[in-house]
């Protein structure tokens, strides 16, 4: 099929669409990971983007459906160099996409447009597959609106409470769009969790009586999460508190900090940071936003550091109970050096 990538600044990319006709639009982003292509493209955090690689090679081992983060797909659009047709296991990405209505293009300079996107900031994309009118796609690129004037988390989040039954420490998860290793992470610690909407309040989440309050990750910016932000001013002191990549961009609003949007941001399984001691992990990350660690009230004391550029990766707050990290533990990035410190500390500490 035809297909071409517009860009806002007026670029246009044509090659092969995989999938089915259609268009998308939204931010295009890039990840740097080798692997886990399907675990971030079902990611919720990529809710209004487009998706690049910038691996030249996807889909060589099929789609793993065991490993989705989510039930679907939330990235608008994947955008790869070459996809793949006769993967090792399972059906292809390409036929993954067709049967379930999904955009995508190949053929592209993903270099190219990555060294557009460090240099440049993220730009507004849209994805048209079945017709390669590069005119038409900048113009719809264009004409969205940026990802900071959009409220994404009311379609990823649980629209009612439910339940995971546990024998251990009762955690209220409030649900910005959570992944499924959260939970995996959550339940092989024998949690009893409790997950509530991104608009809960504080009184809801307090009735099933929890031991911990954890904030999850999810799309956008972090200022439309008003109903975690206003929970975690409520809850602050009264039960420990901890977050994971926009969990701690809503925890440091709360506190009073600032967020700010970063010029492309860090999503990749290969992100280096930085604890307090000096010791380095190697991270999955997936953030566009972060908190501004000079904005921090006193009482917070910063934990990780990005080695890259210097954003804040983690901090804790001794008096309030509260510990948060930018990057995803529950990834495996490293594989297990962050997941292990991350919820074992964690419970070690409801103990």
């Amino acid at each position: 099929m035809k297909a071409v990538l517009g860009l806002e600044d007026g670029t246009c990319v044509p090659g092969e669409g995989f999938g089915t006709e259609g268009e998308c639009a939204g931010e295009l982003v890039f990840s740097t990971q080798m692997s886990g292509y399907m675990e971030a493209l079902t990611d919720p955090s990529y809710h209004g983007q487009i998706l690049m690689f910038t691996f030249p090679t996807l889909g060589n081992y099929g789609v793993d459906r065991k490993n989705f983060q989510h039930p679907r797909v939330w990235a608008m659009g994947c955008v790869a160099r070459e996809i793949c047709d006769a993967p090792e296991h399972g059906p292809s990405v390409a036929d993954y996409f067709a049967e379930n209505g999904l955009l995508g293009i190949q053929g592209v300079d993903t270099r190219m447009l990555t060294i557009k996107t460090r240099e440049k900031g993220t730009l507004r994309a849209a994805l048209v597959v079945g017709d390669d009118n590069g005119e038409y796609a900048v113009g719809c690129a264009r004409n969205i609106p940026q990802i900071s004037d959009r409220d994404l988390i009311p379609a990823v989040s649980c629209r009612e409470p439910y339940h995971l039954k546990g024998s251990g420490k009762r955690i209220a998860v409030i649900d910005l769009g959570i992944k499924k290793n959260m939970v995996l992470s959550l339940k092989a610690r024998n949690a009893d969790i409790h997950v509530f909407p991104h608009d809960s309040g504080s009184d809801q989440v307090m009735a099933c009586r929890p031991d911990a309050l954890f904030i999850s990750n999810g799309p956008g910016d972090p200022v439309h999460a008003t109903g975690a932000i206003r929970c975690i001013s409520d809850l602050a002191g009264t039960l420990p508190i901890y977050g994971i990549c926009m969990g701690i961009q809503v925890c440091g609003l709360a506190l009073g900090g600032s967020t700010y949007k970063m010029k492309f941001g860090h999503r990749g399984s290969n992100q280096p940071v930085r604890y307090k001691d000096g010791s380095i992990y190697i991270t999955t990350q997936n953030h566009g936003f972060a908190v501004s660690a000079d904005s921090l009230p006193e009482g917070c004391r910063i934990l990780y550091s990005n080695v890259n550029d210097g954003s804040l990766e983690g901090f804790e707050n001794e008096y309030l109970d509260i510990t948060c990290v930018q990057f995803h533990p529950e990834a495996h990035g490293g594989p297990r050096d962050t997941e292990i410190p991350f919820f074992d500390t964690m419970f070690r500490r409801l103990d």
